[in-house]
């Protein structure tokens, strides 16, 4: 019988990472059904993409008055240092209805492997096979009947948070790469590494090169040109220990050659990802109002 050791690799205020890989989660857990939500009445229920890994999503969808009427698709990816966090709980099914009602979209959010038990790059394969899984709906008649039914896919956005911001933005880099074209790209205080040793990407992610690594830091991507949308928003805080980063991404971005237009919003006086503790906060709303105006923008012909 194996003996389990409770030797501590590395510890974060959320979480703690054995040194036989077991994980310890303190938040992040907390699972809730699908179902109407009360305050915003977008509904809401659980798919499967790919049984053998795992691979899955909460789908979000807002009230339709016209049955006929399209609507903006959005692939989402959660935070959590690729650790913790899942589409399943409270914080993210709020936060993500929140956003399916201000934008009047569709959302698929979806739930990747998690580290350690699933090194990266995993996180990363997920996030491409949702993308890819999501756009095979295009001719309308893929597995799931509320992407058949009720989504414009001439209006597909990706997103995502902190580490899923890292995610979000792989899934359109690639699909650039691959001729593949999405509309837009949000990013709401995304993760993309720092100069610093990271002894948690060491454990999480063995096969990276570390600080100039393009999985983790898009400046660094000689590729980053090719991105495969016609329009990025980024989100920033101005407490955020990730700020300077998303500005990097911003800069590098215009630099690169591509040849579509990006934007980046600043939010004063708050901290990384604020807006999923404190959603009726001002900045929140400021927030969400500008996410949704960005996923209602008239289409850009790529």
């Amino acid at each position: 019988m194996e003996q389990r050791s409770d030797e501590v690799a590395i510890e974060f205020p959320f979480f703690r990472i054995y040194k036989d890989g077991r994980i310890d989660r303190f938040a992040g857990e907390e699972i809730i059904p699908p179902s109407p939500d009360s305050t915003t009445a977008v509904r809401s229920k659980d798919v499967v993409i790919t049984p053998g890994t795992g691979l899955s999503a909460r789908l979000f969808l807002p009230q339709i008055p016209d049955p006929t009427r399209k609507l903006p698709l959005l692939v989402y990816f959660h935070g959590g240092a690729f650790c913790i966090g899942t589409p399943f709980s409270h914080t993210y099914t709020s936060h993500v209805a929140s956003v399916a009602a201000e934008a009047n979209a569709v959302v698929l959010s979806v739930h990747y492997r998690r580290a350690p038990e699933h090194p990266l790059p995993a996180a990363y394969d997920d996030a491409w096979e949702a993308g890819l899984w999501a756009l095979a709906h295009s001719d309308r008649d893929g597995p799931e009947v509320w992407l058949n039914r009720h989504v414009d896919f001439d209006k597909v956005f990706v997103g995502g948070d902190s580490a899923g911001g890292t995610l979000a933005h792989y899934v359109v880099l690639r699909a650039g790469i691959d001729g593949i074209k999405v509309l837009g790209l949000v990013l709401f205080h995304p993760f993309f590494g720092n100069d610093r040793r990271d002894r948690l990407l060491e454990i999480i992610f063995p096969s990276s090169s570390g600080s100039v690594d393009p999985r983790l830091n898009p400046g660094c991507d000689r590729n980053l040109g090719r991105l495969g949308c016609g329009r990025v928003l980024v989100f920033v805080a101005e407490k955020d220990f990730l700020k300077d980063r998303g500005v990097a991404y911003y800069e590098a971005l215009k630099k690169s050659g591509w040849s579509g237009h990006v934007e980046i919003v600043e939010s004063e006086g708050v901290d990384h990802v604020f807006h999923l503790f404190s959603p009726k906060c001002e900045q929140a709303q400021a927030l969400f109002k500008k996410a949704a105006s960005f996923l209602n923008q008239a289409q850009a012909h790529l």
